[in-house]
């Protein structure tokens, strides 16, 4: 009896055993999986509008980023990683902003991203990017604000609104001889950042505000302000707003029989300004954050391999969303190297793209300063002389 009992304890401790074995190395094995796959791929999100009337611009940063992204794969294999680019739309909305910014902080493969274009989604998504250490170069986003809050992990290549707003004001008063202006705005965070900035060096240059006006996005009949400014006889309208407001805004304005000059910012600057205005587009001056990048060797290389790789034209912030994807991957291969060729934390590499300095892009060299502007950050502008785009590029201006 008792050397049957012996026997059957015998067998009980051989199969837990065998089962024990078998647990363990199938969790090496999941772990391993795990850590050879997931570790050894980085993420970096497009995250832009992609539908809705700003889409033509989100696809633009998305497919600048993917053009960046792929001419880097095969640097990083042979560092052992794999880069995928993982596209959100943001719908140009905030709250679409912050959900999607939560879902990329709780993907833990995900390391950065590239965008955004509207400067209030921005804001508002910086805010979870700095919670989970996922770093944000911006290729667009011009508010004062994305940089100013001190957040470690947000970034932007270009020129901020207080620079393009003053800009404008300059050359309106004393290139264009603008001495009474009408400023409309769109009541958003870039609307009116940009407005503001530039009504407060258009007073200081002598000039007066006639009228202050805002509309609203989305808004399609805009007779009501238009009716202001026939009775205000203004030389110039300053519009602080995105092109597809502003292109209604164009056409109707001159159908009223309003010739003058109409001036805007960055956001104006869009191909399908061109085709909601037509030919009523003329004698429209658009301050820019984005060069001509036919204007140089690097550029107009860039503008025949993006059309060959997408059978698409650049757009203005097609270069920049590529040389925003190019300052991320050199700070992230910096940090790669500074750990020793393993997979570094998300804050280390929060830590070293705000560190790059005279990173060379196809439209801009970026250094950061310690907020995360970038001092070489230049403005240009821009006249409609046709109903074609691109525009006219009249050149630098000072900021």
């Amino acid at each position: 009896m008792l050397k049957k009992t012996t026997i059957i304890i015998l067998t009980l401790l051989f199969l837990f055993g065998i089962l024990a074995g078998c647990s363990t190395s199938t969790s090496n094995t999941s772990n391993n999986t795990s850590n050879s796959t997931n570790s050894k791929v980085i993420k970096i999100a497009a995250h832009a509008p992609m539908s809705g009337s700003n889409a033509i611009i989100g696809e633009a940063i998305k497919l600048g980023a993917q053009m960046k992204l792929e001419e880097e794969l095969a640097k990083f294999e042979e560092m052992g990683f794999t880069l995928q680019l993982e596209p959100y739309d943001d719908q140009a909305d905030p709250k679409k902003g912050v959900s999607n910014a939560n879902l990329i902080g709780a993907y833990e493969s995900i390391y950065g991203v590239i965008g955004h274009y509207n400067s209030g989604v921005s804001i508002a998504a910086s805010e979870i990017y700095e919670k989970y250490y996922v770093t944000m170069v911006n290729p667009a986003s011009t508010a004062t604000e994305v940089t100013d809050r001190g957040l470690t992990t947000v970034n932007r290549i270009v020129a901020r609104d207080d620079h393009q707003g003053p800009a404008g004001a300059r050359y309106a008063v004393n290139e264009l001889g603008a001495k009474k202006i009408f400023v409309i705005q769109d009541k958003t965070t870039y609307g009116t950042g940009l407005a503001d900035a530039f009504v407060e060096e258009a007073e200081n240059l002598g000039a007066e505000i006639v009228g202050y006006e805002g509309i609203t996005v989305g808004e399609k009949d805009f007779n009501g302000v238009l009716n202001l400014v026939l009775n205000k006889k203004p030389d110039l309208i300053y519009f602080g707003g995105i092109f597809g407001e502003g292109g209604i805004l164009i056409k109707q304005a001159r159908e009223k029989g309003i010739t003058i000059p109409i001036m805007g910012g960055d956001a104006l600057y869009s191909s399908a300004l061109v085709d909601i205005a037509g030919e009523t587009v003329k004698n429209v001056y658009i301050t820019n954050i984005a060069g001509d990048a036919s204007s140089t060797t690097e550029g107009k290389q860039f503008i025949e391999n993006y059309k060959a790789k997408f059978n698409k034209d650049i757009e203005p912030y097609s270069a920049y969303a590529y040389d925003a994807m190019g300052v991320f991957l050199q700070g992230l291969e910096k940090a790669i190297h500074a750990n020793n060729g393993e997979l570094p934390s998300r804050k280390e590499v929060a830590e070293a793209v705000r560190s790059v300095k005279d990173y060379k892009g196809v439209l801009t060299d970026v250094s950061f300063d310690e907020k995360g502007d970038n001092i070489n950050a230049k403005l240009y502008l821009y006249k409609f002389d046709e109903a074609t785009y691109p525009a006219t590029f009249v050149g630098e201006i000072s900021q």
